[in-house]
């Protein structure tokens, strides 16, 4: 397994000589395993190591176990060693999300500061074979492009995993092989997680029912999806460096980028795509909360009337004028319907798992929706129309009529913002949420929307 795993190293790129690697250490398995591994593979690439445990504050003596198992380890193989605690659950409920994705996010920061401080290269982590099935499986899932069926890269920044190679009963037999042990961790066997639920009964089952090798064939296809992707991102990237335009900040940051619709037009549907995607993350700088469903309504923009803008997350606006089409920060001038005397408040949408006993806010400017219900791009806005709410029992009303029963004066009525997926309306803002969107037992993931500052009228 080592020659396996050293080859995908060097094919990949992984490590130059002379890098200063920190190397996440959990104490189970896999971690375990990266870290005798890459102990092995010190001398070929002159590496220094550097493992680093975080202690989430959850699992009482058990994380205290895990924890003094990776310092003896570290120690047995002469590695520096460094164990940083955090309130997990703490952080999470301050800022509305899982523990699962605060804990994550914790790692990474952590890992980020401790890279810095040991003047390292690298942060080496120990996803593995099976762990990509599952991330390409999920991604597929909840919906997604080649981007997310390539699964995670081997290489992305200063993050390395070199284990993407091998799947875990390899990892448990060279550890058996090597005579080490490891720590289990007990909440890895519920099926409370979603990827949990994937990994614990849905491959298995597809192994034991259709093919044995079924996840290192979903792991191969990613593969190919990840070099298509590649590919795809480097024929946008050269379309738009030749047609597009950027206005700039003082600061020099992009607050809009634009290109001939025409230009757009004249390619195929997955090069507008790809153009579209790269003109999101040049704005925003982030692809945070960016699906494929946002994209897509964004290009779509294309095939109607001109002048027509859609919302996307981040406080972004796509929008198509006769000849080009935009992605820009929103600002007073882009809001829909700006001749009213009243502006369009910002609304900041987040995106994170839900587990059940979460507690749901109960104020009137953050709002939890059932993420996995929504399959198009929402949009704030003012009424139009045809919008309709959906009421308890499954029956619609339309926003008109909803409107008169609320007793809200007929000159107020247009000035009420509003979140809504095409007619189908959210959130009336100020008012009450539609009943299809709601947050129950079944629901995994949660889209919460929050009034900048709280404030209704902008």
């Amino acid at each position: 397994m080592y020659k396996t795993i050293l080859d995908y190293v060097r094919r990949n790129q992984l490590f130059d000589r002379g890098d200063r690697v920190i190397v996440a250490l959990s104490g189970g398995a896999d971690s375990v395993c990266l870290l005798v591994v890459l102990n092995e593979m010190k001398q070929e690439f002159d590496l220094a190591l550097k493992a680093v445990h975080v202690h989430h504050g959850l699992r009482g003596e058990e994380a205290d176990r895990d924890s003094n198992y990776a310092g003896e380890l570290s120690e047995k193989l002469g590695v520096p060693f460094s164990c940083v605690y955090v309130d997990a659950a703490g952080y999470a409920k301050e800022r509305g999300m899982s523990v699962e994705e605060a804990g994550r996010h914790l790692r990474y920061e952590i890992f980020e500061e401790e890279r810095q401080r040991f003047e390292g290269t690298k942060i080496a982590v120990a996803h593995h074979g099976d762990d990509q099935a599952e991330t390409i499986l999920y991604n597929l899932f909840r919906g997604t492009g080649l981007k997310g069926l390539g699964g995670m890269r081997p290489l992305r920044g200063n993050i390395v995993r070199p284990l993407l190679c091998v799947g875990r009963e390899d990892i448990l037999a060279y550890l058996r092989e090597k005579g080490i042990s490891y720590c289990e961790d007990s909440t890895n066997s519920g099926i409370e997680y979603a990827r949990n639920r994937i990994r614990r009964v849905i491959i298995p089952q597809v192994k034991e029912q259709l093919n044995a090798r079924a996840g290192e064939n979903i792991v191969h296809a990613g593969m190919m999806a990840a070099k298509a992707d590649a590919y795809l991102e480097k024929q946008a990237g050269s379309l738009l460096k030749k047609h597009g335009v950027w206005k700039k900040e003082e600061s020099g940051s992009v607050f809009q980028c634009g290109i001939g619709t025409e230009i757009l037009l004249a390619e195929d549907d997955i090069i507008r795509t790809y153009v579209i995607r790269q003109m999101i993350n040049n704005v925003n700088q982030s692809m945070k909360d960016i699906t494929m469903i946002h994209v897509e309504s964004a290009a779509a923009l294309l095939f109607g009337p001109a002048d027509r803008q859609i919302d996307l997350p981040g406080g972004l606006i796509a929008a198509r004028t006769g000849k080009e089409m935009w992605i820009k920060k929103k600002n007073v001038e882009d809001l829909v319907d700006n001749h009213l005397d009243v502006c369009l408040p910002n609304v900041d949408f987040s995106v994170f798992s839900y587990k059940k006993g979460m507690e749901i806010p109960k104020n009137g400017y953050t709002k939890w929706f059932d993420y996995d219900k929504i399959k198009c791009a929402l949009s704030v806005r003012y009424r139009e129309t045809g919008d309709y709410m959906t009421l308890a029992g499954g029956g619609r009303k339309t926003l008109k009529s909803y409107l008169i029963d609320a007793k809200v004066p007929r000159e107020e009525r247009g000035k009420i913002p509003l979140v809504a997926e095409g007619s189908h309306v959210l959130w009336v803002i100020g008012y009450r949420i539609s009943e299809y969107y709601k947050i129950t037992d079944d629901t995994h993931t949660v889209i919460q929307m929050q009034l900048d500052g709280g404030k209704v009228n902008g």
